[in-house]
């Protein structure tokens, strides 16, 4: 199973933006230097964040982004679904004579696996990733903050 690369920039920079001091904002510029991604693309991935609620941007001098939501209330599936959507990964599409599509045995194996997956990801939250952060990037968060 594979997620895309914005998701995995979307967690990422949920991450950094909860590790900012309080009323703190970032910019794009710098939240993509240190992803090594473009700032256009990660534009359009802040702008996801954004409109699921995560974080604000805000504008001046001293704008930039930051989080608005509690990182304990957060979870690792609420940012996926925010960038994925919420459709599974799977679905059935064979249908002949042999095999009814609304009773597909694979279906229900595969959509079994990603409840326990997706079960899994509502547990954690990006506060259990922010204790495990190591001193130097926090360090290296803070100093980029506006």
């Amino acid at each position: 199973m594979k997620y895309s690369k914005a998701t995995n920039y979307a967690l990422h920079t949920i991450v950094y933006l909860a590790l900012l001091p309080s009323q703190k904002t970032i910019g794009v510029k710098p939240l993509a230097e240190v992803q090594k991604v473009s700032p256009t693309y990660l534009s359009k991935v802040l702008t996801n964040l954004v409109k699921a609620g995560f974080i604000e941007s805000v504008t001046g001098v001293k704008g930039g982004y930051k989080l608005i939501k509690d990182p304990k209330d957060i979870t690792f599936l609420d940012v996926i679904d925010a960038i994925e959507g919420t459709s599974s990964l799977f679905n059935c599409s064979l249908e002949n004579n042999l095999h009814d599509r609304q009773n597909c045995f694979i279906e229900k194996v595969m959509n079994e696996a990603e409840l326990k997956m997706e079960n899994y990801l509502r547990t954690q939250s990006i506060e259990n990733v922010i204790q495990k952060v190591n001193e130097n990037t926090v360090n290296q968060i803070k100093s980029m903050a506006n």
